[in-house]
């Protein structure tokens, strides 16, 4: 049971963002430009990096809502992804997202974890300045939506098929332009 009284039978975020939906409305823009906006990472790319820091957050609904997301758009199973989020080191994806998803996890335990070596190896396997960026800015603002839904102890559905099967429509839809009660 939520906190506060959210919404009746709307799952993690989406709660929250009924509630007050004078918030709701920044957080979904900040969202489509971070991991739907024209960029070298692709979509799904940088939904992986989302899912994965939901991951180490251990937030339940953004990690398999935005896993949903990021099999469809890789064209992959969610054991693919729940792969890369237990050891994206040994994964079969590029050196420079396995570089990328180090500085996520560093962005993750706290901003200054970041290192120097960190950003040359990416810069070294290719990540461009605005890649990187992202990448931190993704992985920050994902802290913060994780802490959001569960701060407010939202519930989510725990039928992982039920999130793959909403990664197709949220992929088409977007964050700006969905409707909160469907």
């Amino acid at each position: 049971m939520a906190h506060i009284n959210l919404p009746e039978g709307l799952p993690g975020i989406r709660g929250p963002m009924a509630y007050r939906p004078e918030t709701a409305k920044p957080l979904n823009e900040l969202a489509e430009i971070l991991l739907r906006s024209e960029n070298s990472l692709t979509r799904g790319e940088r939904e992986l990096i989302a899912t994965y820091v939901s991951s180490l957050n251990d937030c339940f609904f953004c990690q398999n809502a935005h896993g949903g997301i990021a099999q469809h758009y890789m064209e992959c199973d969610m054991s693919f992804i729940d792969g890369i989020k237990k050891d994206y080191e040994s994964a079969s994806i590029s050196e420079k997202l396995k570089a990328l998803l180090s500085i996520a996890g560093s962005v993750q335990k706290g901003g200054k974890n970041v290192t120097k070596d960190q950003i040359a190896k990416a810069k070294n396997l290719g990540a461009t300045d605005l890649e990187i960026h992202d990448t931190v800015l993704i992985a920050a603002a994902f802290c913060m939506y994780n802490r959001y839904v569960d701060g407010l102890a939202t519930w989510a559905p725990q039928d992982r098929e039920l999130y793959v099967k909403r990664g197709k429509q949220r992929a088409e839809e977007g964050y700006i332009h969905f409707d909160l009660y469907k």
